[in-house]
């Protein structure tokens, strides 16, 4: 079983701008992090997400089977 590159997958780039500003940081409880990732989720704009989240070579080619 081939195991796919993490780079590659969409979530993990996502995951990676949702850490960087938890970087440092403690929190005094699962409940109190769980609280900060979901703050953080929530400021993201949508191009934000787009933008972290897809790649070129995937849209061209979901474009191209769209147009077809």
């Amino acid at each position: 079983m081939r195991r796919a590159n993490p780079e590659l997958n969409p979530i993990e780039r996502l995951w990676q701008a949702l850490k960087k500003p938890l970087k440092n940081q403690l929190f005094s409880s699962l409940q109190a992090l769980r609280e900060r990732i979901q703050e953080i989720f929530d400021q993201l704009t949508f191009e934000e997400v787009i933008s972290v989240s897809s790649y070129n070579f995937i849209l061209e080619a979901l474009f191209y089977a769209a147009s077809h």
